[in-house]
């Protein structure tokens, strides 16, 4: 069946979400933000839910909110007020101590009943190496090295556990990157890939490769669960939906989402108008990007594709990271999962609402009931594991 999870980010995954009429802008600092969304996801018997989180200050957070709450801290406290749904939390790999990590899942896994996931991230920019002392980010590629390095020991210190056992045998490892480097990595070591696309077709090749890549590591493609991130704008008619929108670019901070796709791009928008293009001379090819090269692909895909002026690229990725966004109603929002799930471009999405938690509560009241009317997702959980929900086999073993 189709695998669904709810990317609880702050306020909403647009840049003004935390502006949009009813929304209260400081609830993402507030715990009963995440377990009242979490109990949600559970009641419609998604998978998981899903934090996103880096180890330094955004300096956005002068125009949005951002996460504020480290996840570890967030899933234990969702563990205790929820039964089933499974708890997947960001942590990265470039700055972090493998030892200790190992601990702090595996014990969350142990205590949730087996509902943890880990999201293995490589973490870009300057902001988080100075928090850590370093005078600059680490290498791309050296990043990725780290991050197989680190995911074994991570892994062989599960394997390793004689006490506090979790049922499903260690926790599921997701991996976040779409560039060459994370490709491989998601072959040797992911179980659940959560990418990014706007392309049905490239989305396509994307889990192909994966799973190929997956035979060349010695593992069975059939237990790799690829999620691409999809942002839903919903309305009850397809006019609602569009205003709903518009009103959402409204309330877009210009400061942010400029300083944002500078970020992505690695290059100054300073004296760019609104109707100008960005100009193609200063985009460098996706492996020669040296923050993250997930989403700088996709939006020098979109650039070279069609070319639109600055304002209309913020427009279009409405303060976002670059996942697809969808607007419509319900049913069109159905059709548009049911479409990339029969194609096999996705098993599934890790879902990220465009306002939380409305955005989210219009998804699981009437996106859900519309999937199971098609037959596409479960009425009931049938196991009490993160590994239950996925259809993935008990793990005990280190990886190769």
């Amino acid at each position: 069946m189709l695998h669904l999870n709810v990317n609880i980010l702050n306020a909403g995954v647009f840049g003004g979400s935390w502006r949009f009429p009813g929304t209260d802008g400081t609830a993402s600092y507030t715990i009963e933000h995440y377990t009242s969304i979490a109990r949600k996801a559970e009641e419609a018997k998604l998978d998981a839910v899903f934090l996103a989180d880096g180890p330094a200050l955004d300096p956005g957070i002068e125009h949005r909110t951002g996460n504020n709450l480290e996840p570890t801290t967030v899933l234990a406290r969702i563990a205790a007020r929820t039964e089933r749904i499974g708890l997947i939390g960001t942590l990265s790999s470039s700055y972090n101590d493998p030892v200790e990590l190992a601990r702090r899942l595996g014990d969350l896994d142990h205590v949730s009943g087996g509902r943890f996931g880990w999201n293995v991230v490589t973490t870009a920019g300057p902001a988080a190496a100075r928090n850590f002392g370093r005078d600059g980010e680490i290498d791309h590629a050296a990043r990725y090295q780290r991050a197989a390095w680190f995911t074994e020991q991570v892994v062989a210190a599960w394997a390793s556990r004689t006490r506090f056992a979790s049922p499903q045998g260690r926790p599921v490892v997701v991996q976040a990157g779409g560039s060459s480097d994370g490709r491989r990595l998601a072959s040797r070591v992911a179980e659940v890939v959560f990418s990014a696309d706007q392309d049905l077709e490239h989305a396509r090749a994307f889990r192909a490769g994966i799973r190929a890549g997956a035979v060349q590591f010695g593992r069975n493609p059939e237990e790799i669960v690829v999620l691409p991130g999809l942002s839903t704008v919903i309305g009850g008619t397809e006019a609602e939906a569009r205003r709903r929108r518009e009103l959402l670019d409204e309330l877009l901070p210009d400061a942010y989402a400029r300083g944002r796709l500078a970020g992505q791009l690695g290059i100054s928008l300073e004296g760019l108008r609104d109707d100008e293009p960005i100009p193609a001379d200063l985009l460098v090819e996706p492996d020669e990007a040296g923050g993250s090269q997930t989403f700088y692909r996709v939006v020098k895909e979109i650039i070279d594709r069609d070319n639109p002026t600055l304002g209309t690229l913020l427009k279009r990725l409405s303060g976002g990271g670059g996942h697809r966004i969808v607007t419509g109603t319900p049913e069109q929002i159905a059709d548009d999962i049911e479409t990339w799930y029969r194609a096999g471009a996705a098993d599934g999405f890790n879902v990220m609402p465009d306002v939380l938690p409305s955005g989210f509560d219009d998804f699981a009241d009437h996106v859900v009931p519309e999937l199971r009317r098609r037959g596409l997702f479960r009425a009931d959980y049938d196991g009490a594991t993160l590994r239950d929900h996925l259809g993935l086999p008990v793990l005990e073993g280190a990886t190769r």
